[in-house]
């Protein structure tokens, strides 16, 4: 656990649900330089179990009233997806920064509405793709960023395992519920094609652009077969990369992430783990140069605490945003909705010309 610097963040968590007892109540008392300041949750029976495990200092029923908190400098938005844009909205018109889960939002035209309020009031708005903070992804960026030259094509894939629960649920807490929890008007399950592209489809993503750039179209085929949905898109890169996704849903086989990139002074293969391990992705860096491939052990895989540590750094240090930011957000929403949209028309889809819900 890292020791804890003299100025921490105060954070305030909205919602107690399965993300925030799994990750984000954990990360904020684990945190070198923030601290969980403050929960907030309708459900009271849930609210007061994890007030009890996890010792903030003060605990809400009321999202507004923890807004108020003039202490509070920071909102970890921990909710239901169809939450997140009016919950980012109010934090940030009270002056709160924001760290949002992923996905940013539900539409383009959501993910949109929150420019103009992150500007006119001075905050920082961070959206929760924690793979970013993966010490092999990282290792990876760097050798991109610094050796690898030109990239001539990236291949990544997502391939959620049927066998993912029964190994989740043997490293994972315990996971509370409540009959009173607030729930969305409409179940995010009842279209999986929607729910799947939306939980799983973000991260290949985001990962996707972190490493290869801007995507400026997508043509993406979808096959639902012996209760496999199977998406393969060919992705167009903005610097002219070639691109390939794969996200499928789920594999008869262990949990299946990784990528390949192949570039003009090497290549770059990763192996990725089911997040709940908290271990960094396994990524072999070769060297063109000297003939040798380089792996980062990457100890520290708590990937969670580590993206609210970036958070923090940039609000308390000003330093640079590792992370995703606003624009990363609604550029990977973007990316959802033109995947859709191509599978619905059995065209290529340029993303400047999409709009709507996912």
């Amino acid at each position: 656990m890292p020791v804890k610097e003299d100025r921490l963040l105060r954070v305030g968590v909205l919602g107690c649900g399965p993300i925030a007892q799994a990750a984000h109540f954990e990360s904020c008392t684990k945190a070198r330089n923030a601290t969980l300041w403050a929960i907030c949750d309708v459900a009271d029976d849930l609210r007061e179990r994890m007030a009890a495990t996890h010792a903030p200092e003060k605990q809400f029923a009321d999202y507004d009233a923890m807004l108020a908190d003039p202490d509070l400098e920071a909102v970890i938005i921990a909710t239901s997806d169809a939450f997140h844009v009016p919950a980012a909205r109010r934090a940030m018109e009270a002056g709160k920064h924001v760290l949002c889960e992923k996905p940013l939002a539900v539409s383009v035209e959501e993910a949109e509405s929150l420019r103009g309020v992150a500007a006119a009031n001075g905050v920082v708005l961070q959206v929760g793709h924690m793979k970013r903070f993966d010490a092999g992804l990282q290792a990876a960026k760097r050798f991109i960023t610094d050796e690898m030259g030109a990239m001539v094509a990236l291949k990544a894939w997502y391939c959620d395992s049927t066998h993912r629960y029964p190994m989740t649920d043997a490293v994972q807490p315990l996971m509370v519920t409540s009959k009173h929890a607030r729930k969305p008007a409409e179940n995010p399950k009842a279209d999986l094609d929607r729910y799947y592209m939306l939980a799983h489809g973000s991260h290949l993503v985001d990962v996707a652009r972190h490493f290869a750039g801007p995507i400026v179209a997508v043509d993406a085929r979808l096959s639902n077969r012996a209760g496999i949905r199977c998406w393969f898109v060919d992705v167009e890169f903005a610097n002219g990369v070639l691109g390939h996704l794969d996200l499928t849903v789920a594999v008869r086989m262990d949990w299946h992430e990784g990528f390949q990139i192949y570039g003009e002074h090497g290549s770059v293969i990763g192996k990725t783990y089911n997040p709940w391990y908290y271990k960094s992705s396994e990524v072999d860096i070769f060297r063109e140069a000297d003939g040798a491939t380089h792996r980062v052990l990457g100890a520290d895989g708590h990937f969670y605490r580590r993206q609210l540590e970036g958070f923090a750094d940039v609000i308390l240090k000003g330093g640079p945003m590792e992370g995703a930011d606003l624009e990363d957000g609604i550029a990977s929403v973007r990316a959802m909705v033109a995947i859709a949209e191509s599978v619905r028309t059995g065209r290529p889809v340029r993303l400047d010309q999409v709009a709507g819900p996912v």
